[in-house]
């Protein structure tokens, strides 16, 4: 059996700690031995989600890989644990993995986005990483999915020979997909999310600067304002809340109790 990286959990959610590169070796053992594994990319949508859902909060618990991808979260296991965690974002894994996936001969699986978005991927993919195999591109219907068409999905992933499976549906959709399909796909699935449109360029990501500064969800905002005012609104404000009341818990109150 396949080891996995340790955890740390913060509050009821647990993240996988190590180096970056610790990350892309992990996923490269467990796609060389098709393992049927789900690894999440965690940013502070993703644990506020956790902390109003206990069903979300459980797929977490199960995941076998949950990267600290906010920057936020690398702060927080520092700030509350001294924990100094590479942060593991998406957008950087994805090209990382592309060629990491190609050095080793191993084929990818892209589901999930547009018809068009896949094309495009498929086009990304063989102008930058040529010798790459892509096992598959499929777009799934926007409606929840028979069990039927699970299974069919799950048989045409697994015989495409696939290693690793890219899936950008969202979250927390992507994630309670792979967590439906561990099991039964014989791969390791990573829920990269809004990352593709960016890796292909479809999308332009934040100034490095503004990424080190925890600040790329403004970028992010500044083209999207419409549909994420609301999110980041209650994400970001309940997230400052949390960890404020987790650094009084661990910080301060329990120090004062071990004096006495």
């Amino acid at each position: 059996m396949i080891q996995m990286l340790p955890k740390q959990p913060l509050k009821n959610f647990a993240l996988s700690t190590g180096s970056y590169q610790s990350f892309i070796d992990k996923m490269t053992e467990l796609a060389k031995n098709k393992v049927s594994a789900a690894a999440y990319f965690a940013n502070v949508h993703m644990f506020i989600e956790a902390q109003d859902s206990e069903a979300f909060s459980d797929l977490i618990h199960k995941a076998d890989i949950v990267t600290p991808d906010g920057q936020p979260l690398t702060w927080m296991l520092r700030l509350l644990y001294g924990i100094k965690q590479d942060r593991v974002s998406a957008m950087d894994f994805m090209p990382s993995m592309l060629a990491r996936m190609q050095q080793e001969q191993l084929s990818v699986y892209f589901y999930g986005g547009t018809q068009e978005m896949l094309d495009k991927a498929d086009a990304f993919v063989k102008k930058e990483y040529p010798s790459l195999k892509v096992a598959g591109l499929y777009s799934p219907p926007f409606r929840p999915l028979t069990a039927d068409e699970e299974n069919d999905i799950a048989a045409n992933i697994n015989a495409s020979g696939a290693g690793l499976v890219f899936v950008f549906l969202g979250c927390p959709k992507q994630e309670k997909w792979m967590a439906a399909m561990k099991g039964k796909v014989n791969a390791v699935m990573t829920g990269v999310g809004g990352s593709i449109p960016v890796t292909i360029g479809m999308q332009k990501r934040a100034p490095l600067w503004m990424q080190k500064a925890g600040m790329e969800w403004i970028y992010r905002f500044a083209q999207e304002p419409k549909r994420l005012f609301k999110r980041y609104a209650y994400t970001n404000s309940k997230f400052l809340w949390v960890f404020f009341k987790q650094f009084i818990k661990l910080r301060i109150l329990k120090p004062l109790r071990l004096v006495k």
